[in-house]
């Protein structure tokens, strides 16, 4: 009977949009959205000291914003990347460090601040999933979009990051402060402190109650609080919502496994599996896993099925190249670094790339004339 709830379920709330949980009285602790995005008043003099009276354009402001944010301290804030600094504005204007979303809500509310158009934006996948402390994290992305003079630009923390194929595509406030509460409220089931964890996922759900991350994961906290049908019902909401969302089918089946329903277990290893698949940031992981083993022969299998799901990304060229070289097959290798030379987006890692491709050629070189 159990998997016949579950399906039913899953029907009805397929057939019904997902309502939140009633939101009980939150924990001091828990900012609220107008605390989050506040600005506070020696940000403002800040602003207008180096930033309004020295420029003129929206192109001069942000420059100076721009400017202001990254350079060193004494001439800026000196921000410091940390990927566990789910901060306020006024915490992140203060303590010098963000992670993605801390710089985002931050450069937002700045770039508001002195007129400039700016609004948050979200990438749905950059790396399917990384695991930490028996939990299972979606590891989206969010950034800035900003309009100066008509023209679009995108502003990231991290320049490093690959985007999945749609890129990042404009969210709501709501939706940001959604992705704020439910880092908070992760971090707090990774300390097991359950009481401030539910606080900020239900308050992530009143900001977006449709935000699959938070249902997943207050899923994962009825679970570790042995209330399995309610842990059921935030989960298969989940899948309701989106049915390939990785973490969402990780935890079900971890769920249905405890709860005995092996019918439901192998519905949704299906579903999993099929979603890897299809995934090429699923495969590119599992092909770094295989080339720290050392087996280069899988490793090689992983990434070139990367490649083919996701032709344009030159860190998974690299991979299969790197792959390629330290089974042997220099040919293939000098190939593949070609690829991720010519697909590399800045000067300088086109260069990094054809220096290894160099490398590669002079190796392969010597071998020939042997």
């Amino acid at each position: 009977m159990i998997g016949w709830n579950a399906l039913l379920l899953l029907a009805v709330a397929a057939a019904a949009p997902a309502q939140p949980p009633p939101l009980p009285t939150p924990p001091a602790t828990i900012p609220s959205p107008a605390q989050v995005m506040a600005v506070p008043a020696d940000a403002r003099a800040v602003l207008q000291e180096k930033v309004m009276r020295m420029a003129n354009s929206p192109e001069q402001r942000l420059q100076r914003l721009v400017e202001l944010v990254f350079r060193p301290e004494g001439a800026g804030l000196a921000l410091e990347y940390d990927t566990e600094a789910t901060l306020t504005v006024a915490e992140t204007w203060h303590q010098r460090r963000a992670n993605c979303l801390s710089f985002t809500l931050l450069f937002v509310a700045l770039a508001r601040e002195i007129g400039l158009e700016a609004r948050m934006q979200e990438v749905g996948q950059v790396v399917t999933w990384y695991e930490d402390q028996g939990l299972i994290f979606n590891a989206g992305h969010v950034n800035v979009g900003m309009r100066v003079d008509g023209r679009p630009a995108t502003l990231d923390l991290d320049s490093n990051v690959l985007y999945d194929r749609r890129g990042p595509q404009p969210i709501s406030d709501a939706r940001a402060l959604a992705h704020f509460y439910n880092n908070r409220g992760a971090e707090h089931l990774a300390m097991h402190d359950t009481a401030n964890a539910r606080a900020y996922l239900q308050a992530s759900l009143q900001m977006d109650p449709r935000f699959v991350a938070a249902w997943s994961n207050l899923g994962v906290l009825e679970s570790r609080e042995n209330d399995l049908d309610a842990a059921a019902k935030d989960l298969e909401t989940a899948l309701s919502i989106n049915g390939g969302h990785a973490p969402a089918l990780h935890n079900a089946t971890k769920l249905y496994q405890r709860m005995g329903d092996t019918a439901r277990v192998a519905q949704l290893q299906a579903q999993l599996q099929r979603r890897q698949r299809s995934d090429p940031f699923y495969q590119f992981l599992q092909g770094a896993q295989a080339e720290k083993k050392a087996d280069y022969a899988q490793a090689i299998d992983y990434y070139r099925r990367a490649v083919r799901l996701y032709d344009r990304a030159h860190q998974f060229h690299f991979g299969l190249a790197r792959a390629y070289y330290l089974s042997g097959n220099n040919r293939l290798a000098e190939h593949e670094m070609a690829r991720a030379r010519d697909l590399g987006g800045s000067e300088q890692l086109r260069s990094v790339y054809q220096n290894k491709l160099d490398a590669i050629r002079r190796l392969e070189a010597r071998h020939a004339a042997r």
